[in-house]
């Protein structure tokens, strides 16, 4: 027997990823498919030769395959039945962000993991990248001295349809939370209050409010300004975001796609110039891992294996989640947010 037998929650389009990296494990086996439509999990079924259970129901297919670990892969707002049946169930969850669609949930979801000793670990793929992991260590191996500012930029034209569409804030809640645990990787703090503007602007082809501006202060003191929109034709950046960090001595920068480097202010004597001189400083690469989704299973497993917690761990992502949620109910209520009772 396998040591992961696996149900898969979930079973449209972005699953595929998901299943097609626990056929390449060795010792992961698929044993059930659920969807709330059972031809979609068929469908899944067929294309990858799988022969397991197919259910409507998360709750009988735990109790028919004996599974301990679920991807919960669904919509947003089926991530808090589906990992509170698995983790009750005694299972694992490796799920989707975000954790869920409200704080309240989300706290629920950890007290669970708790309580049964389960392992919940959060999808947050955009961390696995040797360019991100080497801008961190520009910033937190001091080259630009303490950080003051951390900018990101997200302008992409992405015309999903489907559920994102109909979504009240399709950029925060379902993308912004990407970029946002992207600056507590590079920083890492810890986000202290929020102010947000979130906004549809002219020709958005969603309901709801397609683009933000969240100013977060950061635990380390530094400021941390996220700028978006999901209806920004032309021009647009890197999925990874573009990023300006600017510390005492000078500035990493991050264009989302190349090398990182910094510019700091160069040796010498500098007094008396209204615009100092300035040097290079190239990123040094040590991380070896792979990237996106891959990187941060093969984390998930590793801690299963390890027996530990993951690095996107529940009680970690919940940090992100805050950031999320926050500016939410910031850009509501017009007003600056305290984070600080949020996890």
């Amino acid at each position: 027997m396998s040591a992961y037998r696996i149900v898969v929650a979930g079973c449209g389009g972005m699953a595929r990823t998901w299943v097609e990296y626990a056929l390449a494990r060795d010792d992961a086996e698929i044993v059930g498919l659920v969807d709330i439509k059972a031809e979609f999990a068929q469908a899944m079924a067929d294309k990858y030769e799988l022969t397991c259970g197919i259910y409507t129901d998360l709750a009988q297919a735990l109790a028919e395959t004996g599974a301990n670990l679920v991807f919960d892969v669904t919509i947003p707002a089926s991530h808090f039945s589906v990992c509170s049946t698995a983790l009750n169930a005694g299972a694992n969850v490796f799920g989707e962000k975000p954790m869920a669609e409200t704080m309240e949930a989300a706290r629920e979801l950890i007290g669970i993991a708790d309580r049964t000793g389960g392992s919940y670990a959060v999808m947050q793929n955009r961390r696995y990248d040797a360019n991100i992991r080497a801008l961190r260590g520009l910033v937190q191996g001091g080259a630009i001295g303490k950080a003051g500012y951390v900018g990101a930029d997200f302008f992409i034209g992405a015309h999903f349809g489907g559920f994102r569409d109909a979504m009240d804030s399709p950029l925060i809640l379902d993308m912004a939370i990407h970029t946002f645990d992207q600056a507590r990787l590079i920083t890492g703090a810890d986000p202290v209050s929020v102010y947000c503007h979130e906004f549809n602007p002219p020709g958005s082809w969603y309901a709801g409010n397609a683009s933000a501006i969240c100013v977060f202060e950061m635990s380390d003191g530094s400021v941390f300004c996220y700028r978006g929109s999901w209806c920004a034709e032309g021009a647009q950046t890197s999925w990874e975001s573009q990023w300006r960090v600017t510390g005492e001595r000078g500035t990493a920068i991050w264009d989302g796609a190349g090398a990182p480097y910094a510019e700091v202010v160069a040796g010498g004597d500098q007094e008396g110039k209204f615009i100092r001189g300035y040097e290079r400083v190239e990123a040094a690469f040590e991380w070896e891992g792979r990237s996106g989704h891959h990187g941060c299973l093969d984390e998930m497993f590793a801690s299963l294996a390890e027996g530990r917690r993951a690095e996107t761990d529940c009680r970690d992502n919940v940090k992100s989640m805050a950031m999320v949620l926050g500016a939410i109910d910031s850009a509501r209520s017009g007003a600056k947010v305290n984070l600080r009772g949020y996890y």
